[in-house]
């Protein structure tokens, strides 16, 4: 009876050692799963460190001359959408789908989105009538200085570290989407695709809107291609008239030089319109795939 409860000891402390050897050796065989770098940049134009997530397709190697468009997001944290439109693009440009070429992706991690998206107006009467208050925009009109951050240390810091193409694009919803009008319209030339979602072009009583018509004649003025996305309209229908407003006022002022591509999306509303926008606007600017062409 002491032999067999001795032996009974063993095999229960044998098996004790091999579960843990098992459990140690697969938890030493996890791996992270590693979907881009982040890095940060000292900003003299914004007066701040502003974190960066970068997105390096596959096969990516600097010592390689392939060069690679960049797809900019003005809300491009972690928790904010730059995982999920990643996804869109790493999909798309997987090889047997190949809708538009492999690109390096651009997140920009917000500190203040409200000061930094919006322009200066000389006082905060109308955001009553879209239904804010007025404290809820304790810092804005900052948009010249992000702007410039954009032009003067951003892409030129993407374009000296990465292999970059001349090709840009940069998405922006909601009061980034207003952000993204403001650089159509005033400074067009930093981007050659804009995907604008649901823009709040209701900011300074649509003095934007309103400017629109003149900024167009600009003779400088690139071709470029524009996506702009209206959600439900029965959810806000100000946030549907402007978005309307904004690809009638393009198509009609600037026809030969903006190739314009507006998208109704009934069944989505605005916190929620952004993913199937982006992969709307790449579906509108590359409409076929490698096995449609």
């Amino acid at each position: 009876m002491k032999k067999i409860c001795c032996l009974f000891i063993f095999l229960l402390f044998a098996n004790s050692i091999f579960a843990q050897t098992k459990n140690k050796q697969v938890k030493d065989e996890s791996q992270p799963i590693v979907l881009g770098i982040t890095d940060k940049i000292k900003s003299t134009e914004l007066g701040e460190t502003r974190t960066i997530n970068i997105y390096l397709p596959e096969g990516y190697n600097k010592k390689d001359t392939l060069k690679y468009p960049v797809i900019y997001i003005l809300d491009g944290g972690l928790e904010e959408d730059f995982i999920h439109i990643t996804g869109i693009v790493r999909f798309n440009t997987q090889s047997w789908i190949a809708r538009f070429p492999k690109s390096i992706v651009v997140g920009i991690e917000n500190t203040n989105r409200r000061r930094d998206f919006t322009f200066s107006v000389p006082n905060l009467d109308f955001v009553e009538k879209i239904g804010f208050k007025k404290e809820s925009f304790p810092k804005y009109g900052g948009s010249d200085k992000y702007i410039a951050f954009l032009e003067k240390e951003l892409q030129p810091y993407i374009d000296k570290k990465f292999n970059t193409d001349y090709h840009k694009t940069v998405i922006g919803e909601s009061l980034a989407g207003l952000l993204a009008t403001e650089i159509l319209l005033k400074h067009r030339n930093l981007f050659d695709s804009y995907i604008i979602i649901a823009p709040s072009l209701w900011w300074g009583d649509q003095s934007l809107l309103a400017e629109a018509p003149k900024l167009l004649k600009a003779k400088d003025n690139k071709p470029v291609q524009v996506y702009i996305a209206a959600c439900d309209k029965d959810e806000d229908k100000t946030m549907y008239d402007v978005a309307v407003s904004l690809s009638e006022t393009l198509k009609q002022n600037d026809g030969n030089n903006t190739k314009v591509h507006y998208d109704y999306i009934q069944n989505e509303i605005h916190s929620t319109v952004i993913h199937q926008a982006v992969y709307n606007a790449f579906k509108a600017f590359y409409p076929k795939t490698i096995y449609q062409k």
